[in-house]
């Protein structure tokens, strides 16, 4: 399971680089959209991989947690990582604008990081229903102790990302050289 999970993510970039060359580099813009909209079909494939291995049998291990994992950060964030490679091959190939850089200090950086943890909790989310949903198919506790365990460990890094995240609003990151104005 662990390798049909790397061979996923695997197709996953192949499919991203191979959408973005039809695009920008052989100018052949409906079948970039065609091989880019391809990506979720990925998704699909691993968790129906990861159910019908669950229901044929197998105890879960960490792999089947890893797909839910997987699933969860690929729904979340699977659209800024593809809009994020888009802009610097649109740069690099077609001209395009410099993409931004991401912002260092201030009140930007705290919306940027407060908008990270958002995106975490709805990879999360999406990646614990996918985990209760195994477990609720496969109706075996002894098997499916995995699966819980990565929930538990999952909550508490979703709860240390917040207040990470919280922290760069509450105290802004300033430049060097610069003056908080509250002190």
């Amino acid at each position: 399971m662990a390798f049909f999970i790397i061979g996923c993510e695997i197709a996953f970039w192949v499919f991203v680089l191979a959408g973005l060359t039809s695009r920008y580099i052989l100018r052949m813009k409906k079948l970039g959209a065609v091989l880019l909209y391809c990506t979720p079909l990925i998704d699909l494939v691993l968790i129906a991989a990861s159910i019908i291995d669950l229901r044929n049998g197998a105890t879960a291990d960490f792999s089947h947690s890893l797909a839910a994992i997987y699933i969860g950060v690929s729904v979340a964030w699977g659209h800024r990582m593809i809009a994020w490679a888009d802009a610097r091959f649109a740069y690099r190939f077609a001209g395009g604008p410099r993409p931004p850089a991401r912002p260092k200090y201030g009140a930007e950086r705290g919306r940027y990081e407060w908008t990270g943890w958002l995106l975490h909790l709805l990879a999360f989310s999406i990646g614990v229903g996918l985990l209760y949903g195994m477990i609720a198919i496969t109706g075996d506790a002894a098997r499916t102790g995995t699966l819980q365990d990565t929930i538990r460990v999952w909550s508490i890094i979703v709860g240390i990302d917040a207040v990470i995240s919280i922290s760069y609003i509450i105290w802004p990151k300033q430049a060097k050289g610069t003056v908080n104005k509250d002190q």
